[in-house]
């Protein structure tokens, strides 16, 4: 790396006003300020994570080496106590006691176990024409959205002095996951109810698939209830005898009145469509309430993708239709597979517009061919509602196996998810104050920075140069902070006299000769780019 960037003799750091220097040069409470843009202290200790725990398998092995005394018996003594604290209170004692009252972690355990799941972020302070570079910037890292759970965890973790602490306090967090999951809350800073978005780190993926469960459960355990109130009222209604023998006006929603006259009951029904009403027996069609898709995280795509390739099978696809068509029938007593294709698959109806055919339409070419397997699956389809069939996702089996990988991740891996969405965030932040300053030659060169991360990161082996990625955020960081310095070391004006340092001066600037040597190369320092890798991903 031939860039005056990784030069020791310019290269730039800076220091929080009005702070003082700490010996060990580990991260402080200023590092971790949610008013300013994480600390490359911080970020430093998660590359140094990364490098030193690769051959570490998982978490646990790594609190087994990191500790004196046996693993076992303080992993459950941390749990005991920790639990011990929900009920008496005690909990800031209790982890202030293991984790040193350390700010950050204190700030982030406590938002963890907030019922109303509030976090500490920061904010971007950034304008809508922003928000897109910023998300295109976390995506093209794989790290996390800037203001979510994962960044604000990554920083918690970073402020941690020892491994040791790290692997206690990660065996905390899932531990709290854990609980919340067990009593039906949402993790704080992840949407409560989105797919996996693929384009972000596995760890942030994951989280999202804990937050759908318990939504999926919570609406599940609603049509439940509303079919049992259903099934309630209907035996209601069947106990009273009505002289027309006809059931009350105020319960015929409830019912279709099929092509004999009988009338049936409507199960698991979600809403009536709007002009649209049964070709055989002229009644309103209802959407049904249908089971929902499995989750996919990228590990859980491949794994199926791998699975189909070797052994020819076509995936869910089969069952989530049938389960479709199983909800339709019982949602709409009388109805006929052209029903249900005209709701599911309109390209696959043609309406008649002359009124002559006395379906009103007819079903496309590859839909009357014989054998098709829609055709095949009607007539096998049984009128269940979602809720009563057999489920094609088991929140409980995934989020159980999600938390079980969480516990057993491996180090590097964690460190390595944590020290991309930290690095993400960070830039992200940077790259909104910078954009506030207007000056375009610090913005390019700020961008000259940051494609060279991207660049870099998106390298297989990105691992190995994680302390030079560190030495280039910590230079954006200050070109973020204190721009208008910045701006006079790249453009000394003439018979401008720097005098000595002042005690607050956030750059390390001895003598004038140097700060001109600073100046010169810093403007010049991407001037040069290094040839792209073989191993780039593109």
């Amino acid at each position: 790396m031939a860039f005056p960037i990784f030069d020791r003799k310019v290269y730039l750091s800076i220091r929080t006003p009005n702070s003082k220097e700490k010996d060990s040069g580990s991260p402080t409470l200023e590092d971790v300020n949610t008013d300013i843009i994480p600390s490359a202290s911080v970020l430093k200790q998660l590359a140094i994570g990364v490098e030193t725990t690769k051959i570490i398998k998982s978490m646990k092995d790594l609190m087994i080496l990191s500790r004196e005394s046996s693993p076992v018996k303080e992993r459950s003594g941390l749990s005991l106590s920790v639990m011990k604290s929900f009920v008496v209170g005690e909990k800031e004692d209790k982890f202030a006691a293991e984790f040193g009252r350390d700010e950050k972690v204190m700030s982030f355990i406590h938002s963890l176990m907030d019922p109303e799941g509030h976090l500490l972020r920061r904010k971007t302070r950034t304008h809508s024409d922003m928000t897109q570079i910023i998300t295109k910037f976390s995506k093209e890292l794989h790290g996390a959205p800037p203001e979510s759970f994962v960044p604000e965890l990554a920083e918690a973790m970073g402020s941690l002095r020892t491994l040791k602490k790290m692997a206690l306090f990660w065996s905390t967090v899932v531990l709290e996951l854990r609980r919340l999951w067990c009593e039906g809350k949402h993790i704080s800073g992840i949407p409560l109810d989105e797919i996996p978005n693929l384009n972000y780190c596995l760890l942030h993926q994951q989280l999202q698939v804990i937050n759908c469960c318990i939504s999926r459960k919570q609406r599940r355990a609603i049509a439940t209830e509303s079919l049992n109130s259903v099934l309630k009222q209907a035996n209601y209604n069947s106990n009273i005898s009505h002289p027309s023998g006809d059931i009350h006006p105020e319960s015929r929603l409830m019912y279709a009145r099929i092509s004999s006259g009988e009338l049936v009951l409507r199960l698991g029904a979600d809403k009536q469509l709007e002009n649209t009403t049964l070709l055989d027996t002229g009644e309103p069609v209802y959407t049904p309430v249908m089971q929902e898709w499995p989750l996919l995280t990228e590990d859980i795509i491949k794994e199926t993708e791998e699975f189909v390739l070797r052994t020819g099978s076509v995936g869910a696809g089969c069952s989530q239709l049938l389960s479709d068509m199983q909800a339709f029938k019982a949602a709409n007593p009388g109805c006929i597979l052209e029903d249900f294709v005209r709701w599911h698959s309109p390209p696959d109806w043609t309406e008649d517009e002359t009124n002559i055919s006395p379906s009103r339409g007819h079903l496309s070419t590859r839909m009357q061919k014989e054998g098709n397997l829609w055709l095949e699956l009607w007539e096998t389809a049984k009128p269940v509602p979602a809720v009563r069939q057999s489920p094609l996702y088991y929140e409980d089996l995934s989020v159980e196996g999600i938390l079980h990988g969480l516990e057993n991740i491996s180090p590097s891996g964690l460190f390595e998810q944590l020290f991309l969405s930290l690095l993400s965030s960070g830039c992200a932040i940077a790259e909104a104050r910078i954009s506030i300053s207007s000056n375009e030659f610090l913005y390019k060169m700020f961008k000259e920075c940051k494609d060279y991360t991207v660049l870099i990161c998106q390298s297989k082996s990105w691992v190995e140069k994680a302390q030079d990625i560190c030495q280039v955020y910590e230079t954006m960081v200050v070109m973020a902070l204190n721009p208008d310095k910045v701006i006079r070391l790249m453009n000394p004006q003439p018979g401008q006299i720097t005098t000595k340092e002042e005690p607050n001066d956030l750059w390390k600037t001895p003598s004038k000769n140097q700060e001109d040597n600073t100046a010169t190369q810093f403007s010049t320092m991407f001037s040069k780019k290094p040839p792209k890798p073989a191993s780039i991903a593109c």
